[in-house]
């Protein structure tokens, strides 16, 4: 007869509920053959990542969340150290808005008693998620400062000027919470300000751990949209900026927001960021994530654009490599670029191509990457990196900072062009989607590529004349 007093032991709980009442951890472990995964077609796969570090830090993940208190609202019994400043603050990501900015600063909101906002329209993925999560898309900061002019501000996932949201004033600012490194342009204030600023893969795991270490349970929909962002951010826990805090985060996560099946998740993730991406004009995808990094070394003193785009299907992007090439031309005259560079990035087969739309941008390249260069010098082969943050930028530092120099008598190629012959932006009044494209520049005909060419075989002649 069974004790009605007893205490049930978490391994009697699994025993009995179902698979879809089971923990995240031991949804995907009986679904699971040895170390494969059986989907809906009775094919076993090897598990992904993501679900081996769920598996793996299921005990852990299962401890901190029956630590919790089981009511959202709950208020523990003694109060760590929550900055009053941030109570009632709106909480805003950077420009180009990604989904770590927009779910950091819902987090944030639920987190400290504040408002979230938009610094700009969200992306595809990010419109996933919210819809996912059942989420109601936060309002503009232009909005929200219209109303309330003298509002408290706190940045996240961000904390350079270049990426702040022009309506946001410098002595606004009360806050920052981000994941990045403090670089050009970072922030300067008149007064002191919360800073929380860790080396993680995702702003959401700052968010999400400074939840569980305030024995706070962070709503359903909250945990959701946090989960949603450490994947993003983290290319579903491969990416080289991953830590053991995100895979943690990622754990408990899962287990709040009740996800059975992470993978499927970070599946149709994924599959939304990319669908937007073959709609993007050349303009869009050279300026939607580019950031510029600011040097000043004895060989080399300039501002260097590093755009990224990610992409489950890069063949659709280097599809569109001849109007790349002009667009990252015009947009290194008109922001007075020295360099400018465009990365491909597949999260899926992590792996990466860099575009190069000049000679110096190569050389550059050359000295930091030494990847395979084609497609008339315009693309470079750049292997398993995938992280601006981690493997591009902090390379490209070093080599400049190490002495690097422009190589003499080296010609301009196309930047010798003026920017009057580059043509100019309009608003496509065909395309659905409201692109803008650029209009009447001498470089749509790609004879660039063709002129790029002869001038080759006129060196190979003259070397074999001379030989």
């Amino acid at each position: 007869m069974t004790n009605p007093d007893a205490v049930e032991t978490p391994a009697a709980k699994r025993s009995r509920i179902s698979p879809s009442k089971a923990g995240a951890a031991e949804a995907l472990r009986r679904a699971a053959e040895g170390d494969g995964v059986i989907d809906d077609y009775g094919i076993v796969r090897k598990r992904t990542e993501v679900e081996e570090q769920v598996i793996s830090h299921e005990q852990e993940a299962e401890n901190i969340v029956d630590a919790l208190p089981s009511d959202e609202n709950a208020v523990p019994k003694v109060d760590l150290f929550l900055p009053e400043i941030l109570k009632d603050a709106v909480f805003v990501g950077h420009l180009v808005t990604d989904l770590d900015s927009v779910a950091g600063a819902i987090g944030a909101a639920a987190l400290y008693g504040g408002s979230p906002a938009l610094a700009s329209e969200v992306n595809s993925e990010t419109q996933f998620a919210l819809d996912y999560w059942g989420v109601e898309k936060p309002r503009r900061i232009e909005e929200i400062l219209k109303e309330h002019p003298n509002a408290d501000v706190c940045l996240v996932d961000h904390q350079q000027t270049s990426q702040m949201n022009p309506a946001i004033k410098a002595d606004q600012v009360v806050g920052i919470i981000d994941h990045h490194a403090l670089q050009n342009k970072t922030i300067v204030t008149a007064k002191p300000v919360y800073i929380d600023i860790r080396p993680w893969g995702s702003m959401s795991s700052i968010i999400a751990h400074t939840f569980l270490t305030h024995s706070r349970r962070p709503p359903k929909k909250v945990a959701g949209m946090l989960l949603c962002a450490i994947l993003s951010d983290t290319l579903n826990l491969q990416g080289p900026t991953t830590t053991d805090w995100d895979r943690l985060m990622v754990a408990v996560l899962a287990e709040i927001s009740g996800i059975s099946d992470i993978q499927l998740l970070a599946q149709k993730q994924f599959k939304a960021k990319s669908k937007e991406l073959e709609h993007l004009s050349a303009h869009a995808l050279v300026n939607g994530d580019q950031k510029a990094f600011g040097f000043d070394a004895p060989g080399f003193t300039g501002e260097i654009g590093f755009a990224v785009v990610e992409t489950t299907d890069d063949d659709i992007i280097l599809q569109k490599t001849s109007k790349l090439i002009p667009e990252m031309v015009a947009c290194k005259k008109e922001k007075n670029l020295s360099m400018i560079f465009l990365a491909i990035v597949n999260i899926v087969k992590l792996k990466s191509s860099l575009l190069l739309c000049g000679p110096c941008e190569k050389a550059l390249a050359v000295a930091a990457f030494g990847g395979e260069i084609s497609r008339h010098d315009t693309l470079m082969d750049l292997g398993n990196r995938v992280s601006r943050k981690k493997e591009f930028i902090p390379v490209i530092t070093k080599i400049i900072t190490d002495g690097w120099k422009r190589p003499q008598n080296l010609n301009r190629g196309l930047s010798d062009i003026g920017l009057d012959k580059l043509g100019h932006l309009e608003v496509d009044p065909n395309d659905p989607y409201g692109n803008v494209e650029r209009i009447g520049s001498m470089l749509e005909d790609e004879s660039y590529l063709n002129e790029e060419e002869e001038e080759k075989k006129e060196e190979s002649e003259a070397k074999k004349v001379v030989g």
